[in-house]
């Protein structure tokens, strides 16, 4: 065995041509493993089956762009007959290059191997679903040495090597544990930690029971962390609203942060306390404290951009605020100065 590192310095590395990342749809579905979570009978292998027709069809998908390519769906929980009923819920015309099996091997058990010869055979598929993940693992196997995680992590890696060596999409459905975490949903996927660290993007499905839009989340190696908004309308998940990590972050800044830009609109600066700054706004649902705060937290993604500079200076027993309308001269900014 040869035990010699196989590197490659930077500068090599940098003249080496190399493809860009091969989407499946654009910004939202890269080549490599991605593991789509949700809870059970949510609306998930809907979800899979009309993303199937789309892209078997190179058409759009929420307003975004697909590669047309031969599809394979691997929709374990299903019948043929209820994917055929399925089918004439959502189309009218179906592709001949999208592929159903309803039944295959396991991970380290088979499923690599037909997966392989499938391409083989139909070298047009870039995009395998799995539907569902926890269909094609070992059910009977135990953690041993291994443990949950690396379990976990190795069934993951397994999928991730097809996806690599032939440069293809494997989008796996799984489910989300019952046991929430308001602080990062991608904590409540069913397992360990070692499913969404092994995949390349991971999608979270959530929605309450009672209504009929719920929210997907996208984080990824290759993607920017996205919010959309879906709405369940006549068995087909339609776009409401799409938020990426700016959007986000922008609704984070507290209304008041706004509030400030307007009132600063006639002024060339501003001196005084939070408490005389309320009274000059007339703003009442805010108190001093709260003032400060978010004055300090949220300035620079507020107030910067447009020219309003922040300054704050404890004297005696108030602290002093001082807002300037900047002229782009650096030059004035000791003679501003509190």
């Amino acid at each position: 065995m040869n035990n010699k590192l196989i590197t490659v310095d930077a500068e090599t590395l940098l003249s080496i041509p190399m493809k860009k990342t091969m989407f499946i749809v654009d910004g939202l579905i890269p080549q490599g493993v991605s593991v789509i979570s949700g809870a059970s009978k949510i609306g998930k292998s809907w979800l899979m089956l009309w993303l199937g027709l789309q892209v078997s069809q190179g058409l759009p998908v929420w307003g975004l762009k697909t590669k047309q390519c031969g599809v394979l769906y691997l929709s374990l929980e299903d019948t043929h007959r209820r994917i055929k009923d399925r089918l004439y819920n959502l189309t009218d015309t179906a592709p001949n290059n999208l592929h159903f099996a309803v039944m295959c091997g396991l991970i380290g058990g088979g499923l690599e191997e037909q997966i392989i010869n499938f391409l083989n055979e139909h070298t047009d598929t870039k995009l395998v679903i799995i539907d569902t993940l926890q269909k094609v693992r070992d059910s009977k196997g135990s953690a041993g040495k291994a443990g949950m995680y690396g379990n976990d992590y190795d069934d993951i890696s397994s999928i991730k090597r097809i996806a690599d060596e032939n440069n293809i999409a494997v989008l796996a459905v799984h489910h989300l544990r019952k046991l929430k975490d308001s602080d990062d949903p991608f904590n409540e996927v069913s397992g360990s930690t070692g499913i969404i660290g092994a995949a390349d993007t991971n999608f979270i499905l959530k929605r309450k029971r009672t209504k009929d839009t719920a929210s997907l989340l996208v984080s990824g190696r290759d993607v920017e962390y996205q919010e959309l908004t879906l709405q369940f309308n006549e068995l087909v998940w339609e776009l409401v609203e799409r938020k990426n990590s700016d959007d986000i972050h922008k609704a984070e800044i507290p209304k008041f942060l706004f509030q400030v830009v307007d009132f600063m609109q006639s002024r060339d600066e501003w001196t005084g306390t939070a408490s005389e700054l309320i009274a000059e706004m007339k703003e009442s649902e805010i108190t001093p404290n709260i003032v400060t705060k978010y004055l300090g937290q949220f300035s620079c993604d507020a107030l910067e951009p447009v020219g309003i500079e922040y300054q704050t200076k404890r004297t005696g027993k108030s602290r002093l605020i001082k807002f300037i309308r900047s002229d782009g001269n650096d030059a004035n900014d000791e003679e501003n100065a509190i």
